[in-house]
């Protein structure tokens, strides 16, 4: 194929992705890096360097929506995004030196995981938090509205030191793997901190482009960021998050925390597969 008929459809594949990514709140990444690689062969470097472009294009895509709409807890991402960026950073000086292939396998076999959790009853309605508790002293509590738009829901920050802690792993391994870690930062907000899905998802794609923006700048300066391959990636990935943003705020929670795990399971699958089988 030309270079048109390459760029269109590494453009359709990402718009795809950026939706899903928005929906979900893992970040077009996730799906770039197979994309790229097993579809159209290109080399892993450059496809996560494309990658970490559209991970920042995603947020920028969906991230104004949710703020505006009151999803997204814009104070405590600004918060987390402290132990994001610092893991991030170390992960992309690590990327050279660290057997990728079998990080990648494990982290499969951590998806897995994440997604037996995420089906698990919810959290929301869990004791809430102690008076004085580091929440309460940062003011990260917050609500969202109702799915009738009449009103709030109110909720609080529980174990914010475990929850920060696990976002430096997430930035870890975004740095390592081009990733923006949205199933980890989920799962975290979700299931640690107690967060509400809606909330869970819309304040991880607000703080994902923060850390893969960290990350970019490490493969900008190692040359793994062609233009030519990163631009139709982040243009079909902005697009296709400003779209699944939209669809987002009216989709049910059950939904799509069904999509979130249906999508875990498959890109577990492929990251096993890849790390075990050595492609």
């Amino acid at each position: 194929m030309n270079v048109l008929e390459f760029s269109c459809l590494v453009w359709a594949g990402s718009f795809a992705a950026g939706c899903l990514g928005a929906l979900t709140g893992l970040g077009g990444g996730v799906v770039i890096v197979p994309l790229l690689t097993s579809v159209f062969g290109v080399d892993i470097r450059y496809a996560i360097g494309a990658s970490l472009i559209s991970v920042i294009a995603t947020s920028a895509g969906s991230a104004a929506t949710y703020i505006r709409a009151g999803f997204a807890n814009l104070r405590l991402g600004m918060f987390l995004e402290v132990a994001t960026t610092l893991g991030s950073f170390v992960g992309a000086t690590l990327a050279t030196v660290v057997p990728v292939k079998a990080l990648t396998a494990v982290l499969g076999m951590v998806l897995l995981y994440s997604a037996f959790l995420a089906q698990q009853p919810s959290t929301e309605d869990a004791p809430v938090a102690e008076p004085g508790s580091l929440a309460e002293r940062l003011q990260l509590d917050n609500c969202y509205p109702t799915p009738d738009g009449n009103g709030t829901i109110a909720y609080q920050v529980r174990s914010v030191p475990t929850g920060f802690s696990l976002m430096a792993v997430a930035g870890l391994l975004s740095g390592l793997l081009g990733i923006g870690s949205g199933s980890l930062k989920v799962l975290a907000m979700d299931r640690v901190m107690g967060l509400p899905f809606k909330v869970s998802t819309t304040t991880s794609n607000f703080t994902i482009g923060v850390t893969a923006a960290m990350s970019a700048g490490v493969y900008l300066a190692r040359g793994y960021v062609d233009p030519g391959l990163s631009m139709p990636v982040m243009l079909g990935v902005l697009m296709g998050a400003m779209v699944g943003a939209k669809v987002l705020i009216g989709a049910k929670p059950e939904w799509l925390r069904w999509l979130f795990c249906l999508v875990l399971v498959a890109l577990a699958l492929k990251m096993i597969y890849n790390g075990l089988v050595g492609t």
